[in-house]
């Protein structure tokens, strides 16, 4: 049986307990989806988009690929990852959240939406040539079951990008970023948004960082799972990219 590996410990702040942690997740995403681009946009002053496919791009995308995007929001790595594989390739985005596959699909970022967790994709083994999640890794309810899972999806070959932010060295670089993101980003939040829950769901982002697992675990998890080529790339001195590739078969 394999070992489950929860990204961070309970959150008190923001659920009573495990049982409950995926309902509150999902409301909090659901309240903010219709101001979730306007927030994430100053957050990250306008680079979000164009940091997202310079990493899709380092991790080996191409044209005519099969591409799952896990948790994919309100579709800005669907709608990038779609132009990049154009028409001989497809991309599915995949989320929990009904509100953001909504915003999703209203923009018309996700041609293929479908409802689901990491834990238990919708889906057969080898179906995609690529598999990527961006900003969700703290999210799950087990690295282990999720990775696992990435791993059966992926054709033998196929590769994984998984995009997070990640607490940057330094300790005035560090409170600078909490201040940021525990305290500004949600205010911004409140005053865009009709409700708390939006604010509230920046402030647990925050909370998800400051106290995730190292980066060395996750390159650990993905190792004990069955990735081969594991590797970590750090954008700005604070975005991970860990890589990874599914084995190819054995030949008989």
């Amino acid at each position: 049986m394999q070992k489950p590996y929860r990204p961070h410990p309970t959150l008190a702040d923001y659920y009573d307990s495990d049982d409950t942690r995926a309902g509150a997740i999902n409301r909090m995403f659901d309240q903010s989806a219709p101001v979730y681009d306007a927030v994430n946009g100053f957050m990250s002053f306008g680079t979000d988009v164009r940091y997202r496919r310079d990493a899709l791009r380092r991790a080996g995308i191409q044209p005519g690929m099969r591409v799952l995007d896990v948790a994919c929001g309100t579709g800005w790595i669907s709608r990038i990852a779609e132009e990049i594989v154009g028409s001989s390739g497809a991309v599915y985005g995949l989320d929990p959240s009904v509100g953001m596959l909504e915003v999703a699909r209203s923009k018309r970022r996700v041609v293929r939406p479908i409802a689901g967790t990491a834990e238990a994709l919708p889906f057969n083994g080898d179906e995609f040539d690529f598999v990527c999640m961006s900003f969700a890794v703290r999210h799950v309810s087990d690295l282990s079951s999720a990775f696992h899972e990435y791993k059966r999806v992926l054709k033998p070959g196929g590769r994984l990008l998984i995009i997070d932010l990640t607490v940057p060295d330094g300790r005035l670089r560090r409170a600078a970023l909490r201040i940021y993101m525990k305290n500004i980003v949600p205010l911004a939040a409140r005053i865009s948004s009709v409700g708390r829950d939006s604010a509230q769901l920046y402030a647990y982002f925050w909370d998800t960082v400051e106290n995730c697992v190292p980066p060395e675990t996750v390159q650990s998890v993905l190792s004990d799972t069955g990735f081969d080529a594991i590797n970590r790339n750090v954008a700005l001195g604070m975005f991970s990219e860990y890589s990874a590739i599914k084995p190819l078969a054995l030949k008989p």
